[in-house]
């Protein structure tokens, strides 16, 4: 599909793919940190929507991909409006968020804004909170005091270059934080989680299990499955998770 553009109420330049199928169940494809629309993972699930009548929006935040503006005067706060801009103005209906990493951490953000409309989750080793609880305590004394007193990091990354890791960042993540109280939601909740995945333990996923009020929750953990989970076994799992929460939605509505 064709990359589109269209500005956020906010005014950032956002692109985005969509697809319209006819089951009346949305896919929206929600990414990770410094990730983009166009990894493997979005675009097999963009293949297999359209191939079950589903439709698709994936797009990038601002600061990532081709979407405009620079990754380093994102936050949360930003890319969760980019989301919200996003599903607001390219979807209708039922919706199903799939977030992968950072994204899942947004795709909860979603939900919690738009509940009437958010019938299910698929998450991929989620890391809500992650600026907080997982990225903030790894930082050793002099790097917090240098995000702190000059307002950047840059952290190596073992996916490309160093990251800007900023003040901004940092502050406006704690506003988020949504691990430490009930995350009210009642619609069925997929999590696929690699043991080996160096970024987001596995027990941070296990902490968003507790957290959420889904009865109808599993949450697959991969023994041998890093933080992408993106070989050929990886991707067929969420396909086949996709199908069954597609199932649970079309069978409770």
């Amino acid at each position: 599909m064709t990359t589109q553009y269209f500005e956020t109420p906010q005014g950032r330049r956002i692109a985005f793919r969509r697809s319209h199928g006819k089951t009346g169940l949305t896919f929206v494809w929600l990414s990770g940190f410094k990730s983009d629309m166009m990894g493997g993972k979005v675009t097999e699930l963009e293949t297999w929507a359209a191939a079950q009548g589903h439709s698709f929006l994936a797009f990038d935040y601002s600061g990532h991909g081709q979407s405009g503006g620079a990754f380093e005067h994102g936050t949360i706060s930003a890319w969760r409006e980019d989301a919200l801009a996003a599903i607001t103005a390219q979807t209708d209906g039922d919706l199903i968020l799939v977030g992968s990493s950072m994204g899942g951490w947004i795709a909860l953000l979603s939900m919690m804004a738009l509940p009437d409309r958010v019938k299910g989750l698929v998450l991929i080793a989620p890391a809500p909170d992650f600026t907080e609880k997982l990225m903030w305590p790894e930082f050793s004394s002099e790097v917090q005091a240098e995000i702190m007193e000059k307002g950047m990091h840059l952290r190596p990354s073992d996916y490309g270059d160093p990251y800007p890791i900023t003040r901004a960042l940092i502050e406006d993540g704690r506003t988020w934080s949504i691990l430490d109280e009930a995350i009210s939601f009642n619609g069925p909740v997929r999590i696929l989680q690699g043991m080996q995945d160096p970024d987001v333990p596995w027990k941070h996923a296990e902490r968003l299990v507790s957290a959420m009020t889904s009865e109808d929750l599993v949450f697959h953990l991969i023994k041998d499955g890093d933080h992408r989970l993106s070989r050929p076994q990886d991707i067929a799992r969420l396909k086949a998770t996709c199908a069954e929460i597609a199932e649970a939605v079309g069978t409770s509505a």
